[in-house]
């Protein structure tokens, strides 16, 4: 049984290369301990995109499909997203997918069975995941960053961030200055595409997601 407690995590960033490529990378994550999730997964689920993507899109967490795959975004919330970016003109060649935390975090579906129930990952575990996702958007360089939903948006910007108040707006992301250049990426926030599968409304649910994405279409053709 998965322990849910929330803990101090020790964090990725003896994990994670000083040096190579994404491929480098995504070979690293699989000895990742930097926090205890990968305990109870399958295997860490780092991104998948063109190495010079132009748009980056961080989600939550794998889930049960991306946990057993192995690869972002393959479930049923992934094929709502990949609809609504190729409504938006967004094509895949474009794009580059990843989450905030790269193992998957669940528990067992009450009355036991196989069945493994998401469950968003804690502060600390965000934390602790922090250093891959920064060194994704370092290698990709993307002129264009969208936060789905509360935990990509937390994670970009701060425990105050609210998908409600800042859907739909461009934001400015700064990027961390640790000897890079610096400077800021413009970002979009919306909700992650699972909340359209929630929603009492999905057509309704799924319009506003996709205007959202339409948005970042938007900002490439300016750029």
């Amino acid at each position: 049984m998965p322990n849910t407690r929330s803990r101090a995590h020790p964090g990725a960033q003896n994990f994670v290369p000083e040096t190579g490529g994404l491929g480098r990378m995504a070979e690293a994550v699989r000895d990742c301990r930097g926090c205890d999730l990968y305990r109870d997964s399958t295997q860490a689920v780092f991104g998948q995109g063109p190495a010079r993507a132009r748009v980056l899109l961080i989600g939550e967490q794998p889930g049960d499909q991306e946990d057993r795959a192995g690869r972002p975004f393959i479930g049923p919330a992934g094929a709502v997203l990949r609809r609504a970016l190729d409504e938006a003109g967004l094509s895949a060649d474009a794009v580059y997918l990843t989450n905030a935390v790269k193992h998957f975090r669940w528990r067992r579906a009450e009355g036991g069975g196989k069945r493994r129930i998401h469950q968003r990952p804690d502060a600390g575990q965000v934390a602790a995941c922090r250093p891959w996702w920064l060194a994704e958007v370092r290698l990709v360089r993307p002129e264009v960053l969208v936060a789905l939903g509360a935990t990509a948006g937390q994670a970009l910007f701060g425990s105050s961030f609210r998908v409600g108040a800042a859907r739909g707006t461009v934001l400015d992301w700064p990027v961390p200055d640790d000897g890079d250049a610096g400077g800021t990426i413009p970002t979009v926030a919306t909700v992650h595409p699972s909340a359209v599968l929630r929603a009492p409304d999905r057509d309704e649910a799924y319009t506003g997601f996709a205007a959202d994405l339409g948005k970042v279409a938007e900002l490439l053709t300016r750029g």
